[in-house]
C-alpha cells in the first residue's frame, strides 16, 4: 500500500527540451505509468491523444511558457508537498474508516497547456481526476491560487479514489446520477476543507456559486439523470459540456461542485461524521439529509 507521485518534472523537462520530432514518444513514455487509468476504455487508448483532449501541455509550441511554469511548479515544491499531503490524508483516512482497503496508488501531475482558453479560463488553469481505483491524474497551470492549493487538490483527488476503491462505492458509468457525482464533488472537498481550511479546500470552479440559492436548486432538479455523458454540464457546468460537444443545462461552472458542498455540509452537520468518516456514505443518504430539511 503505498502512494507514488512520479518524478514529471524531470519527463516533461527532458520532454521540453528535446528536438520536437522526439517529444510525442517521450510524452507517451511518460504517461504509461497512468495507462491502468483507462483499463475500462473499449479498444486501444492512444495517451498521448488524451493527454491532448484533456489540456496536457503541447509539444510543438509555448516551449519557453512552459518550461518556466515547470521551473514555477518546482521551486514551489509541488512533488514534494504533494507527496506530503498525500502520505498525512491516507493516514487520516485510514484512522476515520477502519478496514478501509487500500492500492497502491500512481499519481500523475502535469502541465496543462497554456494556449488552451477552456483550460486557462473557465476551469482556471487546473484540472484533475482521481476517480479509478489506484491512478490520480492531476493536471495545473501554475497561477498562483493553483501552487497554493496544490495540497488541497490532490486531497481532493485522493478522497475519490479510495470512495470508489475496492470495498466502496461503485461506478456504473451507464447508471451513475448526477446526485452519485454531485455528492462524490462535496465530500472531496469537504475533506479538503477538513485538512486545509475554508479557504484552500474548495475546488476553485465552484467558489463562486456556493451560496447561490437559484443554481443550487436548478441542480437538485437533476440529480436523478443518469449517464456519465450527461453528467458534465450538470456538475461542471455549460461551459465544459459546449467544450465538448454535449447539451448545456443553464448552469455555470462549477455549479455541482457549489452543490455538493452544501449537500454534504447539511449531512455531516446533521450526522457529526466528518469528510473522512464519511468517505463510504451513500449519496441517497447525502441527499435526503438535505431534502428533510425541505
Amino acid at each position: 500500500m503505498s502512494i507514488t507521485i512520479l518524478d514529471t518534472c524531470s519527463a516533461m523537462r527532458r520532454i521540453l527540451l528535446a528536438p520536437v520530432a522526439d517529444r510525442v514518444d517521450l510524452l507517451r513514455s511518460m504517461l504509461e505509468a497512468n495507462r491502468g487509468m483507462y483499463r475500462y476504455q473499449p479498444g486501444e487508448v492512444d495517451l498521448v491523444a488524451v493527454h491532448r483532449e484533456t489540456s496536457g501541455f503541447p509539444v510543438d509550441r509555448d516551449e519557453e511558457r512552459c518550461l518556466d511554469a515547470l521551473e514555477t511548479l518546482a521551486a514551489a515544491g509541488a512533488w514534494e508537498r504533494m507527496q506530503r499531503a498525500l502520505d498525512h490524508a491516507l493516514a487520516v483516512l485510514l484512522e476515520a474508516t477502519p478496514g478501509l482497503r487500500v492500492p497502491d496508488i500512481t499519481v500523475l501531475l502535469v502541465l496543462g497547456d497554456p494556449g488552451d482558453e477552456h483550460f486557462m479560463g473557465p476551469c482556471l488553469g487546473v484540472t484533475g481526476f482521481g476517480g479509478i481505483s489506484g491512478h490520480i491524474a492531476i493536471t495545473v497551470w501554475p497561477f498562483p491560487e493553483n501552487v497554493e492549493r496544490l495540497e488541497a487538490t490532490a486531497v481532493h483527488e485522493l478522497h475519490h479514489n479510495l470512495r470508489f476503491g475496492p470495498g466502496g462505492v461503485v461506478w456504473d458509468p451507464m447508471t451513475v446520477t448526477v446526485g452519485e457525482h454531485v455528492v462524490s464533488e462535496g465530500l472531496a472537498d469537504a475533506f479538503a476543507r477538513q485538512l486545509y481550511g475554508d479557504e484552500l479546500g474548495p475546488t476553485r470552479i465552484g467558489v463562486p456559486h456556493l451560496h447561490d440559492d437559484e443554481v443550487f436548486g436548478k441542480v437538485l432538479t437533476g440529480l436523478d439523470v443518469t449517464d456519465m455523458r450527461n453528467l458534465t454540464a450538470w456538475v461542471h457546468g455549460d461551459p465544459s459540456a459546449e467544450r465538448y460537444g454535449l447539451t448545456p443545462v443553464g448552469l455555470p461552472m462549477g455549479a455541482g461542485y457549489a452543490a455538493g458542498n452544501r449537500l454534504v455540509d447539511t449531512y455531516l452537520a446533521a450526522t457529526g461524521q466528518t469528510a473522512a468518516q464519511a468517505l463510504h456514505a451513500g449519496s441517497s443518504e447525502i441527499i435526503a439529509a438535505t431534502l428533510r430539511r425541505g
